[in-house]
């Protein structure tokens, strides 16, 4: 049974409920039937035909001025394109990328190494791209491959000169593959410190973009992990509040998102009296200390399952004095959570409250693997997310439709953080109805560079780079999402600069391709306590996390 109607925050007269209210509806929406739900999402998505040619009229416009502009794709975006996760060598590539700067001796580095470079077959690749980088990098892993699988009964001088790199070859090889992590670390992320990343992004900003800079770090494990990132936000807060003037009236300004599970080690809800009382403390600091430099703070989205304990630490915070008549201390919601539109209900809820303006920024997610594995190992009656990416963009659809109404007017600031032409073209359209009301996109640094500045072109509408800031050592868990999200061959940065996607394909509209299938929920993906079919039941335990 659905226990939230989408429909009630379009009504010419919506139903008023306080934020405890809408709290409830949250807490109940957690694992709602994704086919039931999905109905009344396809049907408020896109509230006219003409809306609907609109919108692709105008993806389609932007897709080919994108094209018409030639080779745009990063070299690091081209050797994911050749080595994306449909292939056997993708994976490989994704599995040492994540795995190698984890494995601590370089004994077994070599190990791994040798078992998964040698199975491949890299000559495939080869010549199937201009990028001097992808052929360079295919010509080093076909000797690698070559190098980690010889037979030593092979005797020719060739053979021997091989034999003789083997013997040395996999710490070479080690050494060359955290060389390249650091390159594509380079790709995803702006600077080392919050400094650094001021003084590369100054390009950008010239092109009209604004930052909101994140201090990479999360799940801090001990006290000094949770200190270490605190004095990391206050560093980053202290300096781009003393060097503000460098965006003289630019509009909107940078700020910072920040990380919860970064600030305390034991951010769950079974640790609430520590995260209400520890963790709420130190996030007041910080946005006292960012208020009195005017620097705006986003606290990031995390796991399903700390949404509700994320929510009521907001809230807390918000209530506060430090945050109290400020408007810029906004959080992030991920639009492939079922709960999504209720909560951005009980945020418009909590904000008229109190008059204050709640910044809000719409993502897709990030986190859906781990979702989905962990409704699994639970048995639970049914997934947190979507289970099929274009539920997912529908759902966002409806956010931004919501987001974009008057019912948000003076509550919510929508950001909309995505890069897919049609999602662009679909909140410029939703706007027209509300021509006043200021918005902004949002892309991530080293994603989506053709596509905003195409639409920085066209109009001036406010664009913000969200902006990774730290060091190696920090990078992997951000560079690992990065990599999943721009390797997989149905992502829309993979294919847009696939000169052999249709642009048919990249414009078509979601909601059609939700209702074209006989059932919204993807039935390769079977409901958690069936997991294993019709041989049992699969265990069924108790989500003590919500």
């Amino acid at each position: 049974m659905t226990h939230f109607k989408a429909s009630e925050l379009f009504d010419d007269a919506p139903v008023k409920r306080t934020s405890d209210q809408w709290y409830q509806r949250i807490v109940d929406q957690y694992s709602v039937d994704e086919d039931e739900y999905m109905s009344q999402l396809v049907a408020l998505a896109e509230p006219e035909e003409k809306y609907r040619r609109a919108v692709e009229a105008t993806a389609r416009r932007i897709v080919e001025q994108v094209r018409d502009q030639g080779d745009v794709a990063h070299a690091v975006d081209k050797l994911l394109q050749q080595y994306s996760l449909d292939n056997e060598e993708g994976v490989i590539l994704m599995c040492l990328a994540e795995a190698l700067m984890r494995v601590p001796d370089p004994e077994t580095a070599d190990d791994l190494i040798r078992d998964k470079l040698s199975v491949a077959d890299w000559k495939e690749h080869m010549g199937k791209s201009d990028s001097l980088l992808v052929n360079a990098s295919t010509w080093g892993l076909m000797l690698t491959g070559r190098v980690t699988s010889l037979d030593s009964r092979e005797t020719s001088p060739a053979n021997l000169l091989s034999r003789l790199i083997n013997r040395a070859g996999e710490p070479v090889i080690r050494a060359a593959m955290h060389q390249a992590m650091r390159i594509m670390g380079k790709q995803f992320v702006l600077g080392r410190t919050i400094k650094e990343a001021i003084k590369n992004g100054k390009a950008y900003r010239k092109k009209g973009y604004t930052y909101s800079y994140d201090m990479l770090g999360e799940a801090a494990f001990t006290d000094a992990d949770a200190e270490r990132y605190f004095q990391s936000y206050r560093e980053a807060v202290k300096t781009l509040g003393e060097r503000m003037d460098e965006w003289g009236d630019a509009v909107p300004k940078p700020t910072i998102s920040i990380k919860l599970s970064a600030l305390h080690p034991r951010y769950e809800e079974s640790h609430q009296h520590w995260v209400m009382s520890e963790l709420a403390e130190r996030v007041e600091q910080l946005v006292s200390e960012a208020r009195a430099l005017k620097v705006g703070i986003t606290i990031d989205a995390e796991e399903a399952d700390r949404l509700e304990l994320s929510l009521r630490l907001f809230e807390q915070v918000f209530r506060s004095e430090a945050a109290k008549g400020w408007g810029q201390f906004g959080l992030v919601i991920q639009a492939y959570s079922k709960r999504a539109l209720p909560v951005l209900a009980y945020l418009t809820a909590l904000s008229k409250s109190q008059g204050d303006e709640i910044p809000v920024r719409l993502v897709k997610g990030a986190y859906w693997d781990t979702e989905i594995k962990l409704a699994q190992m639970l048995g639970l009656s049914d997934y947190p997310v979507f289970t099929r990416k274009e539920n997912t963009d529908v759902a966002y659809l409806v956010c931004a439709r919501y987001l974009l109404s008057h019912a948000t007017d003076g509550a919510i600031y929508p950001q909309f953080a995505t890069h897919n032409a049609h999602t662009v073209a679909a909140i410029a359209e939703l706007a027209k109805a509300n021509p006043e009301r200021p918005f902004e996109y949002q892309r991530l640094h080293g994603m989506g560079d053709a596509l905003y500045d195409t639409v920085l072109d066209e109009g001036n509408p406010r664009v913000r780079i969200y902006a990774p800031v730290g060091a190696h050592k920090d990078l992997l868990p951000y560079l690992v999402r990065r990599l999943l999200e721009n390797g997989a061959n149905s992502s829309f940065v993979h294919r847009l600069v696939d000169a052999k996607t249709p642009i048919g394909d990249l414009v078509a509209s979601p909601v059609e391709l939700a209702k074209s299938r006989p059932v919204f929920r993807n039935p390769k993906i079977p409901r958690p306590g069936e997991l294993f079919g019709q041989s049992r039941r699969n265990s069924q335990g108790y989500n003590l996390a919500v």
